[in-house]
């Protein structure tokens, strides 16, 4: 015990970190121990390389944008327009048999702490507002049951969609309770799959390890790339390949308008034969040139941007997995990072005073030979929650407001109409999964009805609760 001591203490010091054990003598024995423990447990040769590669490519973020190529017309489809429909009908019909197969599977990204959101909780256990008063895990789930339905009615054949979700230490517990207690919200047990991705250390600006507390390092999540070492660690690609799982669709736990394992992408994607695939929305963060930037046709060149909303074979998945993740890079994320002072206090920033180290899902683009993207309506499919009440976008007021606007035009589109709707009031419409995945099967419910925008109207199907496997039955009641 004494030599891997010693061999710790010299393996600090030649990496510039000694500082992690300055407070370890004031300790009682237990907690030294865990100390000691989880410092053994990094790699401060690799983390020091990582910073000083990370911050050197920092800087040439720029030149990255004026490389920048919009994606080859081929490889691109569009949902938006009436000209799109019958290639949009083909799409869906290709996707639902897939579905009905057991080929296709569903990955959550859910291991961000929702610090922006002012919550210590997981996300996806958020309450926006809606006035059926349910989360974003809940949204989920019963998105996933109607798939199946929908599945099911357009080819006879009935199966499920796995839900795999990747949380980290921050996350598992609270979510892995959360499930049980709602009972999976009607899904199978055995197909809501949890699994938990690495922490890596926080790191000062100058690339030193910092201490939460006096015996603990500083942690978090290494970004949603951590995605691919964890499916590698947790041999899942493997056990996905051993229940036919053959398309993949992953997206991040925050979009509440996501469509998950959606028909339309994924029927997309195998007739494109993509290996990747990506959703794209007008959203951007790229240089104010290049969001000016037109073609011939006068169309923006660079006109949508990634919402991560994405889909992989699994072949593609397991080549990332086996052979390429070491090859991904870090990136850089400055932090309000709670440290150690020389005095042993606890200290809560008020400015970013660190960066955590992190690696993104959609890295792994530069290695497909064979990519598609797949064009849609913001106002249909992304609404992020990112920032906390009153903020002024992407906050839990906008996020409700985008999916009672979108269900409102369902019911118009569905032959339903609002008496008294104005442009700027909002509407309190609100259409549960279970009755209707992405506004289908709406016509017998709202057709030639009259609705108010001005009082909460929430659809759903008469038996709210859904048992195990058990698909919902049509009978709609209103409330």
């Amino acid at each position: 015990m004494e030599e891997e001591y010693d061999k710790l203490q010299k393996d600090l010091k030649e990496n510039g970190q000694d500082h992690l054990m300055k407070f370890k003598d004031t300790l009682p024995k237990h907690q030294q121990q865990l100390l000691i423990n989880d410092l053994r447990n990094i790699k401060y040769a690799k983390i020091n390389l990582a910073f000083e590669k990370t911050m050197a490519e920092a800087n040439t973020m720029q030149k990255k944008d004026e490389k920048l190529q919009p994606v080859p017309p081929e490889q691109v489809g569009s949902v938006i327009g009436a000209e799109n429909q019958n290639n949009v009908t083909d799409w869906r019909n290709k996707g639902l048999q897939a579905i009905s197969e057991g080929k296709v599977a569903v990955l959550l990204l859910a291991g961000g702490q929702g610090t922006r959101l002012g919550v210590d909780y997981p996300k996806g256990m958020y309450n926006v507002g809606l006035p059926s008063g349910k989360t974003l895990y809940q949204l989920q789930a019963e998105r996933i049951l109607k798939l199946q339905e929908l599945a099911y009615e357009h080819t006879g054949e009935k199966a499920t969609i796995p839900w795999y979700i990747m949380t980290s230490e921050h996350t598992m517990d609270e979510t892995k309770e959360y499930f049980q207690e709602h009972n999976y919200f009607g899904l199978q047990k055995d197909d809501v799959i949890l699994f938990e991705q690495h922490t890596l250390p926080c790191l000062t600006l100058e690339g030193k390890i910092i201490l939460d507390q006096p015996g603990k390092v500083s942690r978090a999540p290494g970004g949603n790339g951590g995605l691919y070492e964890a499916l590698h660690e947790k041999k899942l690609i493997d056990k996905m390949r051993g229940c036919g799982i053959e398309y993949v669709h992953v997206y991040c736990v925050d979009n509440i308008l996501v469509k998950m394992a959606d028909p339309v992408f994924i029927g997309f994607c195998m007739a494109k034969s993509a290996e990747c695939g990506a959703k794209v929305a007008e959203y951007s963060e790229i240089s104010e040139e290049l969001q000016h930037k037109r073609n011939p046709d006068g169309k923006l060149t660079f006109r949508e941007g990634n919402i991560c909303n994405h889909f992989f074979t699994i072949d593609f998945l397991e080549k990332i997995v086996k052979e390429l993740e070491p090859s991904l890079k870090y990136h850089i994320a400055k932090k309000k990072i709670p440290y150690v002072d020389d005095s042993g206090n606890r200290i809560v920033p008020d400015a970013p005073n660190g960066i955590k180290l992190e690696k993104f899902v959609f890295d792994v683009f530069e290695f497909t030979e064979n990519f598609a993207v797949l064009e849609v309506a913001r106002e249909d499919e992304f609404s992020p929650l990112k920032n906390r009440q009153g903020s002024a976008t992407d906050s839990p007021e906008t996020a409700c407001r985008d999916l009672l606007n979108l269900h409102h035009n369902y019911i118009i589109k569905a032959g339903g109409t609002f008496v008294d709707s104005t442009k700027d009031s909002p509407s309190l419409c609100e259409i549960s999964p279970l009755l209707s995945y992405a506004g289908e099967g709406l016509e017998d419910v709202v057709k030639g009805k009259e609705f108010s925008a001005t009082k909460t109207i929430h659809l759903k199907p008469e038996n709210k609760e859904v048992k195990d496997g058990e698909l919902p039955r049509k009978k709609v009641k209103e409330g």
